[in-house]
């Protein structure tokens, strides 16, 4: 009869048993640990227990804070109650919140902006068909400064060029610009200036500098005897035209003001 004792295995019953246990390799004991305990192991083969991430949290109790991305991916646990206790699903809920609140404004910014341009658009292609119609210089100057402004919504519109005769002579209505003031204003190479804060604007808006506060720059090149010229648009509210602002509608009046002017001084010649 095979006698047992508590504490004390039976003879033959679990010894092989114990003997695999003792040779059963580390690593796949980790592993299989990992497994059961939902855990990652560690770099040094051992697992990261559940003990040991509720102590580095409370030893970090800002680790959360500093990583709000953590919430996306979290489950929330259920509503606690109780004055030291914090509501996560509350935190959760607002950051959400926040984002969503910010593409909001980002949808409504990027339809505002689509809608502005749109119009400008519109306001640009009424102006090329008043350019289109001067029949002479002097309508056409006219057509700038009086036409534009109400067709383009802006306060002032001006033309203006560089020392020339031939310019003068044709209309006394075209700003007289200095040797390298072009450049001055719009920059050397570029063809387009946006300016926030129009601090000295005399040079272009000559009497009606005290009005401009912002102003939109164009450079012009007609070609044949004119000389280097500009386009100047100008509105009365600082920081109206800004860096920030597209300029191919600019760009595209621009070049349609220097093929008017083209056409019309050769055949005022």
């Amino acid at each position: 009869m095979t006698q047992e004792h508590e504490g004390i295995p039976a003879e033959g019953a679990t010894a092989g048993t114990t003997d695999d246990a003792a040779a059963a390799d580390p690593a796949e004991k980790t592993a299989e640990t990992a497994a059961n305990t939902g855990t990652e192991p560690a770099q040094d083969g051992a697992a990261v227990t559940d003990d040991q991430v509720t102590d580095y949290l409370r030893r970090h109790p800002d680790f959360l804070a500093l990583r709000p991305e953590l919430f996306g991916v979290m489950t929330p646990p259920a509503r606690w109650t109780g004055e030291s206790v914090v509501d996560m699903q509350r935190f959760m809920v607002e950051t959400l919140r926040g984002e969503l609140n910010g593409l909001r404004d980002t949808a409504h910014d990027v339809i505002e902006t689509s809608r502005s341009n749109m119009a400008f658009q519109s306001r640009t292609h009424d102006a090329v068909l008043a350019l289109l119609a001067a029949g002479d210089i002097q309508g056409f100057v006219e057509t700038v400064t009086d036409e534009l402004p109400v067709l383009l919504d802006v306060d002032m519109a001006v033309i203006g060029f560089e020392p020339s005769e031939s310019l003068e002579l044709a209309c006394s209505d075209i700003a007289v610009l200095d040797d390298g003031e072009v450049d001055r204003l719009v920059g050397v190479g570029r063809d387009v200036a946006l300016i926030r804060d129009m601090i000295d604007g005399a040079a272009v808006f000559a009497g009606g500098a005290g009005l401009v506060r912002s102003a939109a720059f164009a450079r012009l090149r007609p070609g044949g005897a004119a000389p280097t010229g500009l386009l100047a648009l100008g509105l009365r509210h600082e920081g109206a035209f800004h860096p920030g602002q597209g300029t191919e509608l600019l760009r595209f009046l621009a070049r349609v003001v220097e093929r008017c002017l083209r056409r019309l001084m050769d055949n005022h010649t």
